[in-house]
């Protein structure tokens, strides 16, 4: 949802710090779903397991948004999407590159979302499942 925020916030009003915070989020997100996509995909249950796959990410993920708040918010090499970088005119004046970009991050959230429910409809049903083994 901050993320959300953010981009929304950066579309309704394109000054310097509303870009920082709309990128700086996107990284963020992209962070966070990286950590959590391994942590779910490969199962990892200890904690110390989770620190040693969370760090490395975080580490990467927390110079980054420095860099770009602080030093260089350089838009081409953050952002290797051809449909943001090869911009062209508004399609009968209303879909550019960015907006088809945009329409695509819908897809990618339904297709997200479907995997986090299946996900957690899998965890639960393995819970029950172990909850009703230990009670046997």
């Amino acid at each position: 949802m901050n993320s959300w925020f953010w981009s929304a916030v950066f579309h309704i009003r394109d000054i310097d710090i509303t870009k920082r915070l709309d990128f700086s989020s996107a990284i963020a997100v992209l962070g966070f779903s990286l950590i959590v996509s391994i942590l779910r995909t490969f199962d990892v249950q200890l904690e110390a397991a989770r620190v040693m796959v969370s760090a490395p990410v975080l580490a990467l993920v927390t110079p980054h948004v420095l860099y770009i708040n602080f030093y260089e918010l350089d838009y081409a090499s953050d952002l290797a999407m051809l449909l943001e970088i090869y911009d062209f005119p508004p399609y009968g004046g209303y879909f550019d590159a960015h907006s088809i970009w945009h329409l695509a991050t819908v897809l990618l959230t339904i297709l997200w979302w479907s995997f986090i429910r299946d996900d957690a409809e899998f965890r639960t049903s393995s819970i029950l499942k172990k909850s009703k083994t230990k009670a046997k």
